[in-house]
């Protein structure tokens, strides 16, 4: 007995363990208790597992704390530096703890649910097709972490690529503005045009009217002095009655002027009517252009950034991929590599002390089936077994009580219709 305290003294398994080391073996999946028992290379071997297992998590946290800033943050202009947004930042934050305790477990899942293979550093076909599985879940958790990193690393090119990008999505988007409020202009001042044409037509007639008038005057009046005509001054008949078709006329001209009045007022309140919408399409053009700057400023998500990455990227996004595959799978491919080592014979032990205690008994049995013999496993309850057996024994001596109790009661009741037969029927 000495000699094993002293060889476990040896491999300094009574040496404290720190709360870092304990912690880095919860990561792995291991089982404290036992590797205190364990000599100091299956304690470095587990914790340098949960070393692993723990940075995953870490570096999630990191990417998706980056994802979701990217996201909700406000959007500018991909080269200015905008004022960091508290709002956003303590998000982020949050969502990067709860992101990167998901990925934690989940990969202490992975790790702990893996096995140790067959026990040799050899990985055969038979342990690759069983971590195959978790092998697909530890891709995908690459490609999730990996993106907003390569995003990140990559921001200064991305920024340059992005800037072009929304410069010109902006200049298109004022191009298609311009456009359409030229269209639409261009129909109001044809309308204008027309409207102005209207009043100036019945304007230009009223005009016409008078001057006819007013010459017609001018020339009754050298009539009359003997300026033109016979060369006689004086006021005849027919000069008369050239006086009163003009007075006429001038009447007319003033009916219709009236007659007119609200055909012009309307066409007028059209004209300046038209005029202010065409202010308007003007100034709203200002407004439209700075609604195209705030879409083009959305051209800065996350998916187009991770789009732009793998475009300039080269091999660089493959390159971190890659990295961080290998830290998301490395524990498996090193689990399937591992030798057998003390600590998991004292598992498979205390497996099978667990299962000694509670009566489980596990037997291999050869199966002959169709295709040739084959191993299989008989699995012997006994704690399961001895509560059957004791049920069926204490109903057995229910079922004898049962009858001493019911051939009693039988005995009395005969006695008693001896005794008194008369309390047991009754005479019509």
């Amino acid at each position: 007995m000495q000699e094993i305290k002293d060889y476990l003294a040896e491999y300094n398994t009574t040496k404290p363990v720190s709360r870092a080391t304990k912690f880095l073996w919860w990561c792995a999946g291991a089982d404290r208790q036992i590797l205190l028992q364990c000599p100091m290379a299956d304690r470095v071997k587990y914790g340098g597992i949960g070393g692993i297992v723990f940075c995953t998590g870490l570096l999630a946290a990191f990417s998706g704390g980056y994802a979701f800033y990217t996201i909700f943050s406000p959007k500018g202009d991909a080269v200015n530096l905008d004022p960091i947004d508290m709002a956003s930042v303590i998000g982020s934050a949050l969502f990067a703890i709860i992101w990167g305790l998901i990925i934690l477990n989940m990969d202490r899942f992975i790790v702990s649910s893996t096995g140790k293979g067959d026990g040799t550093d050899a990985i055969t076909g038979k342990e690759f097709v069983q971590a195959l599985p978790r092998i697909i879940i530890a891709i995908i958790l690459g490609f999730a972490i990996s993106s907003p990193l390569e995003v990140r690393i990559l921001k200064t090119e991305i920024n340059a690529e992005l800037q072009n990008k929304q410069d010109d999505y902006l200049m298109t988007l004022n191009i298609k503005t311009d456009s359409i409020t030229n269209l639409q202009m261009k129909n109001k001042k044809t309308d204008l045009s027309k409207v102005e044409n209207e009043i100036k037509g019945i304007e230009q007639n009223f005009e016409k009217q008078r001057i006819e008038i007013l010459d017609g005057r001018k020339r009754l009046e050298d009539e009359i002095a003997g300026r033109i005509g016979s060369g006689k001054a004086g006021e005849g008949p027919a000069a008369k009655a050239q006086k009163e078709n003009l007075n006429k006329q001038e009447i007319e001209l003033q009916d219709k002027k009236k007659a007119k009045e609200s055909e012009i007022t309307a066409l007028k309140d059209r004209y300046i009517r038209i005029n202010n919408e065409v202010d308007l399409l003007d100034k709203g053009r200002d407004e439209k252009y700075k609604k195209n700057q705030l879409i083009a400023h959305q051209l800065d998500g996350l998916m187009e950034r991770i789009h732009i990455s793998h475009a300039i990227g080269g091999v660089v996004p493959w390159l971190i991929f890659l990295v961080l595959l290998s830290i998301e799978a490395g524990p498996i491919f090193f689990k399937m590599m591992m030798n057998k080592g003390v600590y998991e014979y004292l598992v498979d032990n205390n497996k099978e002390r667990f299962k000694a205690h509670s009566g489980v008994v596990v037997i291999d049995q050869l199966v002959h089936g169709k295709d040739g013999t084959n191993y299989a496993e008989r699995v012997d309850y006994l704690e399961v077994e001895k509560e059957i057996e004791a049920k069926k024994m204490q109903l057995e001596k229910q079922s004898d009580l049962t009858s001493v109790i019911i051939d009693k009661w039988h005995t009395k009741k005969k006695d008693d219709i001896n005794t008194n037969p008369e309390s047991y029927y009754t005479e019509d």
